[in-house]
């Protein structure tokens, strides 16, 4: 069974230097028809103006991950680390009992286009943690890799998170064909990053997203044009 989510029906937060889509409740969006999905509980799309973001602030007892798309991000946090993250990076904390950070776009004339990522963790009051790491694009061309998830991290370069779940992210050209395999009561959760893709028979555009529960195999394939998708593999 597959649920989508088509990008113009999420939820927005739109000021003069942020324009942020909300797939899941979020601040000033709460819909009880889409709190979480899962361990899943947040995919926020922003675009953060040149010189703009978001000042220091707290999290708590949550696994947060961000991918930027186009521009650059610069990241600072309680934890020591100093960070510009540009595309191909992938970032995650684990807020644990406590962590405080700041994300702002660096660049005097550039917006920044970036997705993050909130997943529920496995236990609450766990110590606080950084991790970051490439992923060039050409290493996940019509094929999925995975850059975060709780199992046999050591093996392929994965980023740890607290939680029964594993991020894939995968570059499809417009003939482009990746499938996925889901172990028996699991689910996904696709989100169409940039292009379009025709997920198990239904064509899904730039923002849309689709959950999918009671199926063995999950099939992407381009459409028109070059695309980056996101696959949630959960519990």
């Amino acid at each position: 069974m597959i649920t989508t989510r088509p990008a113009s029906s999420r939820g927005r937060t739109h000021i003069d230097w942020l324009d942020s889509w909300h797939s899941f409740s979020f601040g000033g969006y709460q819909d009880p028809a889409h709190m979480n999905f899962r361990a899943l509980r947040v995919i926020n799309d922003d675009r953060v103006a040149p010189g703009m973001g978001f000042g220091e602030h707290g999290h708590r007892d949550m696994e947060i991950i961000s991918i930027v798309l186009e521009g650059s991000l610069k990241h600072q946090d309680s934890l020591g680390h100093g960070e510009v993250l540009p595309p191909g990076e992938v970032q995650v904390m684990t807020a644990g009992k406590g962590i405080r950070h700041s994300e702002f776009n660096p660049s005097a004339d550039l917006p920044v286009h970036f997705l993050q990522v909130w997943i529920m963790p496995e236990a609450q009051g766990l110590p606080p943690a950084y991790g970051q790491r490439s992923f060039p694009a050409a290493a996940r061309a019509n094929q999925l890799r995975r850059v975060a998830g709780k199992v046999g991290v050591e093996t392929d370069g994965a980023l740890k998170i607290n939680q029964d779940a594993d991020l894939f992210l995968a570059n499809l050209n417009p003939s482009g064909q990746v499938q996925h395999t889901l172990r028996p009561g699991r689910a996904a959760y696709i989100h169409i990053a940039t292009g379009s893709v025709n997920v198990n028979g239904q064509d899904l555009s730039e923002g849309d997203g689709a959950a999918i529960e009671n199926e063995t195999v999950v099939t992407l394939k381009g459409v028109a044009t070059a695309s980056e998708v996101l696959v949630f593999d959960l519990a």
